[in-house]
């Protein structure tokens, strides 16, 4: 019999959001069903493949947003459930799932706060483009490596954090040399950044991103008892098909990644 999930007590207000509910119905409309155009062409395909995952086994998606990792694993018989901090987007995930569908159990919690969840419970966790709006990584990893079976794996997708990092990187042409690059001006001290939720419509609305190096998640996973497997660097999908700068915009896709993925194993009781 499937363990109940223990009554979730919210977290302390002091505690800062970071979660997207502010959007939740134009962040719904970009993603919708299957996800939006990055989701579709890359990220979805190689969480997949990492997580490596077969009908019957338990997933649990952290940050769940509206479902879309949620609805794409559970119809292929994988037993979901998806946490996301903004209620928001738990009930625009609520309300996409279709009567024949399989049930997939969504809960409006934290990610550093899941102790309502059983223990040794899930054979894999998914975290996709939502770990750089958490802070600190600390309770997260710790609650994962907690409902986490041993030997289950946490595969984390996010924008790559050496070349992506809002603010700090930016794209350059150096015309002399007909070549595109991407110019980093700060990597390696931590930081947060507030980024614009709705880009467009509402410039006065927005969230904080932390920024950490690479070394940050290698720590934290350590300390919670998870050791890295993987690590694949993602470049985009798109293509430049016409003007002068387009076979150097293509050769700096595919050069430099834009999204970086982990997958850490539970190696030990925590």
């Amino acid at each position: 019999m499937k363990p109940k999930p223990k009554p979730h007590q919210s977290k302390p207000a002091a505690v800062a959001q970071t979660d997207w509910g502010g959007v939740a119905d134009w962040y719904d409309q970009h993603v919708g069903d299957a996800g939006s155009e990055y989701h579709r062409q890359v990220v979805l395909p190689g969480a997949v493949r990492l997580l490596a995952l077969k009908a019957g086994d338990r997933a649990l998606d952290l940050a769940c947003g509206q479902g879309v990792l949620c609805r794409l694993l559970a119809s292929k018989g994988v037993e979901m459930t998806g946490v996301d901090a903004a209620a928001e987007l738990i009930r625009a995930a609520k309300q996409r799932q279709t009567p024949d569908a399989p049930r997939i159990d969504y809960h409006v919690a934290d990610a550093r706060d899941v102790e309502f969840l059983p223990a040794d419970h899930f054979n894999a966790v998914a975290c996709l483009l939502a770990i750089q709006n958490m802070h600190p990584l600390g309770p997260v990893f710790t609650g994962v490596a907690r409902v986490l079976r041993p030997g289950g794996a946490l595969v984390i997708v996010m924008m790559h954090p050496a070349f992506r990092g809002p603010k700090e990187t930016s794209w350059g042409w150096d015309e002399s040399q007909r070549v595109q690059y991407r110019r980093v001006d700060r990597y390696l001290l931590p930081r947060k950044t507030p980024i614009v939720t709705h880009p467009g419509k509402e410039p006065g609305k927005y969230t904080w991103t932390f920024h950490k190096p690479i070394e940050s998640y290698v720590k934290s996973l350590r300390n919670a008892g998870m050791l890295i497997d993987a690590i694949e660097e993602w470049p985009s999908h798109k293509k430049s098909t016409s003007g002068p700068r387009a076979a150097a915009e293509n050769v700096a896709r595919e050069e430099i990644p834009m999204f970086m993925a982990m997958r850490a194993v539970k190696v030990s009781a925590t």
